[in-house]
């Protein structure tokens, strides 16, 4: 999940200049802060945070069995996993419920580790934002807890098909891809020697309500995301979705999503906030 906190005076003034932009326009606008003042990214992704106080069985969907205050999707829970993937068709976002006219952010990605394993995650994604009428996407890349960085080179809009791949070479490095098949462009980013290791214990799909400020942002009303081929490598074989862990994003005492599995290859998540 992104979040956003003060580095420097300068980022600080950035940051208020721009506090009212789209999303892509904040990014590109603190990833010249950061190259000006030598300093990390801002953004980043969060392991799932539970959620409590519902029972499953009041979403009208039993095979839910964990809820969460900004993961929704699919998580696989077992050992080895060294590459996860999947396809979706870009959304066209809208305002979510509780937007209250602020800007409405979500995040689909795909990611290794990040639930039972909460001290590294490798992921990459698609930020998609809702402004005042205004759609903005971003392609990303993360070793988490380091911060998140945009791909460079590789654009997105609503209805493009978009694969997403994460592979483990190592529990210290790997690569982030990600390819839009609409318009032939792929963007790889290699990681090596990172500090926090990898469990390889969780393969994962989802859609994710993150941070700025320390809170949660306004959940975006995406419509429906469906991951297709979504397959993970374990032990030197392929496995599906299969007996994966369903999550749904409660907040308060309110579910924001329907997601579940179809068949042994796809995980869909349904905005219902």
């Amino acid at each position: 999940m992104r979040f956003i906190t003060t580095l420097t005076a300068l980022l600080s003034a950035l940051t208020h200049l721009v506090l009212a932009a789209p999303l892509t326009e904040q990014r590109r606008a603190r990833l010249a802060a950061k190259r000006a003042a030598a300093t990390p990214r801002i953004l980043g992704s969060h392991p799932l945070i539970p959620a409590d106080g519902i029972n499953a069985s009041s979403n009208g969907n039993n095979s839910h069995v964990q809820y969460s205050s900004n993961w929704a999707g699919a998580v696989l829970i077992g050992s080895g996993y060294t590459t996860v993937t999947g396809t979706i068709v870009v959304p066209m976002p809208k305002a979510g419920s509780g937007a209250g006219g602020k800007a409405s952010s979500a995040s689909a990605w795909v990611g290794i580790d990040g639930d039972t394993c909460s001290t590294s995650i490798l992921q990459t994604g698609i930020d998609f934002t809702y402004t005042n009428g205004q759609v903005s996407y971003d392609a990303w890349y993360e070793w988490f807890p380091d911060y998140a960085y945009n791909f460079d080179g590789i654009s997105i809009k609503a209805g493009d098909t978009v694969t997403m791949t994460v592979t483990a070479n190592s529990k210290t490095g790997g690569t982030a891809v990600i390819e839009n098949q609409s318009t032939g462009k792929t963007a790889t980013h290699t990681f090596s020697a990172q500090s926090a290791a990898l469990c390889e214990t969780n393969a994962e799909w989802i859609v994710e309500d993150f941070e700025s400020g320390g809170s949660l942002v306004p959940f975006a009303n995406f419509g429906t995301v469906t991951f297709t081929g979504a397959s993970a490598r374990s032990g030197g074989g392929t496995v599906g979705v299969n007996g994966a862990t369903i999550i749904d994003i409660q907040q308060g005492s309110k579910v924001l999503t329907d997601c579940g599995t179809s068949g042994s290859s796809s995980v869909y998540c349904r905005y219902i906030g």
